[in-house]
């Protein structure tokens, strides 16, 4: 293998599997980027054996062939090269990289010694606008944390039917829905499915991918396939069933809160600084005085609060929640004014935003001790 490609497209490349790679001892080739020729250019690709990305980069072929070598090496060694052009050239079990005024040799493995990537069969097909997938991705993972014990709860729940898709996951304290219309994507499917992406999965796959690109998304039974022009994922998916959330959303609430999203997240901020172990802090409605008090204590720290303009209808409400979660949720709200609806402490409250019905975001108060 010998070629010749521009240090800022490797770059582009290597930066899009690079969280594939894995740091597995006991198998040092997957510490390392499959390398191999194709018309045109060259395919890198990575794999933790849990998930697989590839990216094609565009270079000159001087002659065919395959290898692997070290990603972080090559990382290391692309990243500081003063010039742009750069040859590779695999010889004698290593890779040698030159311009002008630099030469490095770095010990390669074998390609066959890689794992083999995984094929899912491309026939059924979801396509969504590269901007539609990372806002609903980023959105709903905010929602969910990885677990060992409930991988289920370490997933986002992919619910397509034939009118909607319907993204969510949660960790049980909280849940995130994103709902992608009919007219954002296309599909040639006829029958509704469900599928468990793993977190990573879910995370990797909007950190990747560009607005402008369109995604087309297939699947099998064990594994699910995210493609562009540029790059392809392939995902092993999560056996297992996702709660059933429909029957906890809350239909009314007691309390209906109306504020902005900046003044309440800078209100939070705040008040974390004085919270407990837990995060907590306490809201303290009062609609005839129309505002909300956000006040922490720590009896080794001290304690604050904070009062800020809200429209409120219903009952008072004196509640905790945990501040970093309650945050989190804002964040991805979209617009600059949210609904909040609360109920009792034992049961979940509703965030949203005022001017945007596809996505809410859910939290379970602190109970009382």
């Amino acid at each position: 293998m010998n070629i010749i490609i521009i240090k800022s497209a490797l770059k582009d490349g290597l930066g899009v599997i690079e969280r594939a790679v894995s740091e597995s001892a006991n198998l040092p080739i997957l510490k390392n980027v499959l390398i191999e020729t194709k018309e045109g250019g060259i395919m890198v690709s990575a794999t933790n054996l849990e998930i697989a990305t590839s990216c094609f980069v565009p270079a000159k072929i001087i002659s065919a062939g395959k290898t692997t070598i070290p990603l972080g090496l090559l990382w290391g060694v692309v990243n500081n090269l003063p010039t742009e052009r750069l040859s590779l050239e695999e010889k004698d079990g290593s890779v040698e990289i030159k311009t002008e005024n630099y030469r490095a040799k770095i010990q390669s493995l074998p390609a066959e010694d890689f794992p083999i990537i995984p094929q899912v069969k491309e026939d059924g097909c979801v396509k969504i606008p590269g901007a539609t997938l990372i806002d609903a991705l980023s959105r709903v993972v905010a929602a969910s944390q990885i677990s060992e014990l409930r991988p289920e709860l370490g997933s986002v729940l992919l619910d397509f039917t034939l009118d909607e898709i319907k993204l969510v996951a949660t960790d049980s304290f909280r849940l995130a829905e994103k709902t992608i219309g009919k007219n954002q994507y296309q599909a040639d499917h006829s029958q509704k499915f469900r599928l468990l992406i793993p977190i990573k999965t879910a995370q990797e796959v909007y950190k990747i991918t560009k607005e402008e690109e369109e995604v087309s998304v297939y699947h099998d039974q064990h594994q699910i396939l995210f493609k562009t022009q540029r790059y392809s994922l392939v995902s092993r998916l999560i056996d297992g069933n996702f709660p059933d959330y429909t029957a906890i959303l809350p239909k009314k609430f007691e309390t209906e809160i109306m504020l902005s999203k900046g003044e309440l997240l800078n209100a939070l901020k705040l008040a974390g600084v004085f919270s407990s172990k837990v995060n907590e802090v306490k809201i303290k409605t009062s609609p005839d005085q129309k505002s909300l008090e956000i006040f922490s204590l720590d009896q080794s720290l001290g304690d604050n609060n904070y009062t800020l303009p809200a429209k409120i209808k219903g009952q008072p409400k004196e509640i905790s929640f945990n501040w970093r979660y309650l945050a989190e949720g804002l964040k991805v709200i979209s617009g600059d004014d949210v609904f909040w609806g609360i109920n009792e402490d034992n049961k979940p409250a509703l965030l949203k935003s005022q001017t945007e019905d596809s996505y809410f975001y859910i939290l379970m108060p602190i109970l009382k001790a």
